[in-house]
């Protein structure tokens, strides 16, 4: 019987959108993965850099990994993409989950994109069906399907290590809202308790962290932990009562500031917009829309 492997594990975080990117890889010279990059966007200016996707660059250089797979656990809407930069500058393929094409069907609409996006999901290099196994190396991942923050929420897990997306946060943040379009509490309930049944030891790795209290930055975590202590998922937490505090919270937040450019470029896997006939690319700002 074959031992399944665990990961090394290298997260980057970024201050300006409290992202974590992850390189995900079995020891140095090994096959890696890339997870939930950011590309640095000034919505002010309407311009991009690349200091947080060179950093992931740097590193896979410094290791000497072989980039596999640039994945998304989703459609982020609070930080752009880097993954078409990374790929041109370190390879792999481009993956999300399957269920993409939900969310790019009432993207498309609300943004009124052009015929010839096709919301279909052709524009990543493979989409990931629910439970499927997938190779890093020697290392294997598997899909889990967790719904709720996004009908399309995907995590990953890798041996012993499991990326959460936006599903859950540290045990003092609690949980994703719900209240984006497809978006739905009691899947995320059920998301959430899908995750949670894993082995007690299972390191579960955060998309974001926004710390309470002047904590510091922290994005792992364990099903132990979370079921222990999360504020809004701990065990004894009813669906019932998760679906009422989810959704009076979410009446309370705004929307993210990066929601609009976000969403647009991340349907594409992170292209930007065809440029129109003076060599410019242009985003959308739908008014009263969202």
């Amino acid at each position: 019987m074959t031992t399944q492997k665990n990961p090394q594990v290298h997260g980057i975080f970024d201050p300006d959108t409290w992202t974590v990117t992850y390189v995900v890889y079995e020891q140095e010279g090994s096959a890696c993965a890339i997870i939930d990059s950011v590309l640095d966007y000034d919505p002010k200016s309407g311009r991009t850099r690349t200091t947080s996707a060179d950093k992931v660059i740097a590193f896979v250089k410094q290791k000497n990994l072989q980039v596999a797979w640039i994945l998304e656990t989703h459609a982020h809407a609070d930080h752009l993409t880097a993954a078409p930069y990374l790929k041109k500058n370190l390879g792999g393929k481009t993956a999300i989950g399957d269920h993409i094409s939900s969310v790019q069907k009432v993207f498309k609409g609300i943004f009124n994109l052009e015929a010839g996006f096709n919301p279909d999901g052709s524009q990543f290099d493979h989409l990931l069906k629910e439970d499927e196994v997938f190779a890093i190396g020697s290392l294997s991942g598997k899909t889990l399907f967790v719904p709720g923050h996004t009908p399309a929420c995907v995590a990953y897990q890798i041996g012993d290590a499991v990326f959460v997306g936006d599903t859950m946060f540290m045990p003092d943040v609690g949980t994703a809202r719900c209240d984006f379009p497809g978006g739905d509490a009691k899947t995320l309930y059920h998301s959430t308790r899908k995750i949670l049944s894993l082995p007690a030891e299972t390191r579960l790795f955060m998309c974001h962290d926004y710390p309470p209290n002047d904590r510091a930055i922290a994005f792992e975590t364990t099903v132990a932990l979370q079921r222990e202590k999360n504020i809004h998922i701990h065990d004894g937490v009813s669906e019932q009562q998760f679906i009422e505090m989810r959704t009076k919270r979410d009446a309370t937040l705004e929307m993210p500031v990066l929601i609009l450019p976000a969403v647009q470029i991340n349907i594409r896997a992170g292209e930007l917009p065809p440029a129109e006939s003076n060599g410019l690319t242009y985003l959308k700002i739908p008014v009263n829309a969202l």
